[in-house]
């Protein structure tokens, strides 16, 4: 069976090509995969691909501080150069090859319009220390964005400046705790369900909390009657995500939040999962009182898409006058960035030099406004659409962790593997051979030898079949005794299968020249 490009789909048609040429190559590559050492090993101290002038005699002004010793920077010719990181980049596994189904992490397409109004004169090459004069356009354009943030989650306020969702998580608790000191009512407890976002609990560390942990249920939700149960005058708050890191959506949130604020809690949601519920729910209207937004993830540039992030927080009435400084503020001819707290103002202060990542911003705004309120509700529509599609294609083969419909990620556990001698990481490395980037492996924690799936809303239901097509192949594999196919995958990768615990626990970050070479 073959798909529209005539390569091979589903299991009747996959074929396994195999980890060997039959031969050795002289050069080490193979075909128009070309081995590439480190610069440092194929490059040279004495070689450059620019001409310098000589230096003229100057006195410095580094006051005995300047180098005395060859720097040791090795250097290419020109074409030696471009040939070097060309062949660097085509190791890369990127969103524009293929479909990425890194569960919890959005990693979906990224539209080139995007791309090019982040490029536009003005707002490229903008700086954050230009006179504010200067800069109207873009504080006009971070309001606006600000704008629609607050209308799709229905809430009075938002932060702009965090620059990712764990420094969102920060902010939305130094926000709380700043409103509760401010009520002289301090307290000690942040509640974080086992299913969280890892950056949950250590959040709450950081600020100085006790994190207690709620269980979840059998199907994978919050245990509404532990939550209840661990409620007290000392705690703080409550860090809920929702949809949650099991690819739910918490059907009692509304209860949670009830619960919480009766005891003069808070009630935090991550909101990193935002693109399955964006256009569709307000979680104002659920009862949450912060929430970060990872606009890298849910209106635009993909989750690690070549720089930073930016995690607007949505802050409650009651916590609205706590949020961060700077802010922006429209004037009736101008706008005005406030950089100092008015006086007798309740901000908890400034968490970041500057006011946000101005080319994010640009990205999420350009999505929206591409998309308009009807396209952005398609959005969470598609996103839980696909990841039910690979969840009703794959669990007759599978394991799925929980039984009913899921929202934007689709979760197997490693039950399916039992007595093949395959675990979950065997078979991610398979993954790779087959020209796919592995899904997240073993997270959540609560589900063991876990495997969340996440094809994004921006698959066609072409590509997403020939996912699925390529893993029920490899389940069949496995379950037919291929063992070995999965132990010393991958086998079609540049460096083969690497010890990721050593290079984790040891890594090497300066390279040493070898008396061999």
């Amino acid at each position: 069976m073959l798909n529209n490009q005539g390569r091979p789909t589903g299991v009747d048609g996959a074929k396994n090509v195999g980890s060997a040429t039959g031969f050795a190559t002289y050069t080490g590559s193979r075909g128009l995969s070309q081995v590439e050492g480190l610069i440092y090993e194929i490059g040279d101290v004495k070689r450059t691909g620019v001409d310098f002038p000589e230096v003229e005699d100057f006195e410095s002004c580094l006051g005995g501080m300047e180098r005395k010793e060859e720097i040791g920077l090795v250097g290419l010719s020109e074409p030696e150069t471009m040939r070097h990181y060309t062949r660097l980049s085509r190791k890369n596994y990127a969103i524009d090859l293929g479909l990425y189904p890194l569960g919890s992490c959005t990693m979906k397409h990224n539209p080139r319009i995007n791309e090019k109004v982040a490029r536009i004169p003005g707002l490229s090459d903008v700086h954050p220390l230009q006179p504010i004069s200067t800069t109207q356009g873009a504080l006009d354009l971070i309001d606006t964005l600000a704008h629609w943030l607050k209308t799709l989650t229905g809430m009075p306020a938002v932060a702009m400046s965090p620059k990712a969702g764990a420094h969102g998580e920060l902010c939305g608790l130094m926000a709380i705790r700043a409103a509760l000191e401010a009520k002289g009512d301090a307290r000690s407890i942040v509640l974080a369900p086992e299913s969280a976002h890892g950056t949950n609990p250590a959040t709450a560390a950081l600020c100085g909390y006790k994190v207690k942990p709620i269980p979840a249920t059998a199907d994978g939700r919050v245990d509404l009657a532990a939550m209840k149960e661990a409620l007290g005058p000392d705690v703080a708050a409550i860090m809920v995500t929702n949809p949650n890191t099991c690819g739910l959506f918490e059907r009692e949130i509304i209860e949670i939040a009830d619960a919480v604020h009766a005891i003069g809690g808070y009630f935090y949601c991550d909101g990193a999962n935002f693109n399955a519920i964006v256009g569709k729910v307000r979680p104002g209207d659920l009862g949450v009182d912060a929430m970060h937004i990872n606009l890298h993830k849910t209106f635009s540039t993909p989750h690690g898409g070549g720089g930073p992030g930016a995690g607007p927080v949505v802050l409650s009435e009651a916590l609205a006058p706590y949020a961060p400084i700077p802010y922006v503020l429209a004037g009736e001819e101008s706008f005005e960035l406030v950089e100092h707290d008015v006086v007798g103002g309740k901000s908890f202060g400034r968490m970041t030099a500057f006011h946000g990542q101005m080319g994010m911003c640009i990205r999420a705004l350009a999505y929206m406004m591409s998309h308009g309120a009807d396209g952005l509700a398609k959005i969470a529509e598609d996103s839980v659409l696909n990841a039910n599609y690979v969840l009703a294609s794959l669990k007759d083969v599978m394991s799925a962790s929980y039984d009913g419909p899921c929202m934007h990620e689709a979760l197997f556990d490693d039950r399916f593997l039992k007595d093949t001698g395959v675990s979950t990481l065997d078979f991610s490395k398979a993954m790779i051979d087959e020209g796919y980037h592995p899904m997240t492996m073993y997270f959540p924690l609560v589900v063991h030898g876990a495997m969340l799936i996440e094809p994004t809303e921006s698959e066609s239901k072409g590509s997403v079949d020939q996912f699925i097509g390529m893993m029920r192949h490899l389940v069949k594999a496995a379950k037919e005794g291929e063992t070995e196919r999965f132990l010393g995958a991958p086998y079609n990768a540049p460096l083969k299968r690497l010890d990721e615990t050593a290079a984790a626990r040891n890594p090497i970050l300066r390279w040493r020249k070898t008396e061999e070479e």
